[in-house]
């Protein structure tokens, strides 16, 4: 088969990724090997891309977004069948034994695998997956829409609840990709209301079309103080502008597994009156199924560009630069 896989990190314009060709993987005890029809493409693989993300296995296959449909069953694998349509996602697998895992908290696992980091993703024709982490996608989702849902969707609605955001609140979304876009629809969609800061026009303009209550510039002041935020921009200066837009007591969730360098709090403007900072550290299988049962439920539309898989590094290119809104999926 082929795939693409990270060669050499380096800024994406150089060519970190190389398509090369590989054996069909063979699945092993309680694995499913699926045959991918699309991956979504992710700020994360362009973070691995680019080394942002320390290399964990040369050469690994980027893309922990993938749906597509299992064709081979592994010893022991029951809980699929052979053709059944399935969403493969960021969290490839926990221990199961450790502290977190213990008490259901097995996003914050001491040794997880991660798809497309750890494990072979979705950048290739074919790819394995551990059954019990796994998703069974709703029919109303289409594919291509399906993919963005199976990272950004899921970090998004797990992002929207770590920020606290009480009914009928006021949410700022600093930055406006691919999980941002989808994360507003279910904010709009549980009534609150929702205040978009992001640079780029053609963000802006998306925000306003999906029924944001205000678009700005991401360094922008909000028309009122904020109950809850969340960085999807993987920029640190951003922190202490988001931190003065709340409102006492308020959180500020920060998205993405990689950040830039958060310039110096001024304690008594940023944090005090008990305003709280805090990351998102992946996501449970939990949030992976309550996510997709909302999506379904909502209409939640991502608003997706296709690229070819042979153009993948176009595809990440085009992201690195800000050249389109919402999401880009890969197809086979």
């Amino acid at each position: 088969m082929q795939a693409w896989t990270v060669a050499a990190p380096a800024p994406i314009d150089a060519g970190p990724l190389r398509r090369v060709e590989r054996a069909l993987p063979e699945p092993g005890p309680g694995q499913v090997r699926v045959a991918v029809s699309c991956c979504g493409v992710c700020r994360t693989d362009l973070h691995l891309a680019e080394g942002d993300l320390a290399q964990r296995r040369p050469g690994v296959v980027p893309g922990h977004e993938v749906v597509g449909r299992v064709d081979a069953l592994g010893p022991g694998a029951g809980r699929f069948a052979i053709g059944d349509r399935i969403g493969v996602p960021w969290l490839g697998g926990t221990d199961g034994t450790c502290r977190f895992c213990r008490r259901g908290q097995e996003n914050l696992c001491t040794s997880p695998s991660f798809t497309g980091w750890d494990l072979d993703g979705g950048y290739a024709e074919a790819c394995l997956v551990d059954e019990r982490f796994a998703h069974r996608l709703p029919d109303e989702l289409p594919d291509e829409q399906a993919a963005p849902l199976l990272c950004a969707g899921i970090i998004g609605y797990r992002a929207l609840r770590c920020a606290a955001v009480p009914p009928g609140g006021r949410l700022g979304i600093y930055g406006f990709g691919g999980s941002a876009h989808l994360t507003a629809q279910v904010a709009l969609g549980q009534g609150l209301r929702v205040h978009v800061l992001t640079r780029g026009e053609h963000n802006r303009r998306l925000a306003r079309a999906l029924g944001a209550d205000s678009v700005g510039d991401a360094t922008d002041a909000p028309p009122e103080p904020l109950d809850g935020a969340i960085l999807f921009a993987p920029a640190g200066e951003l922190v202490p502008v988001a931190l003065r837009a709340l409102d006492r007591g308020a959180t500020l969730a920060v998205a993405g597994i990689w950040l830039s360098r958060i310039p110096g709090l001024d304690y008594a403007r940023e944090l005090f009156e008990e305003r709280r900072l805090r990351s998102v550290t992946a996501s449970t299988r939990r949030d992976g199924e309550e996510f997709m049962r909302l999506a379904a439920r909502l209409g939640i539309a991502a608003t997706t560009v296709a690229y070819p898989m042979a153009d993948a590094p176009r595809a990440l290119a085009d992201l690195a630069h800000g050249r389109f809104g919402g999401a880009a999926v890969l197809h086979a």
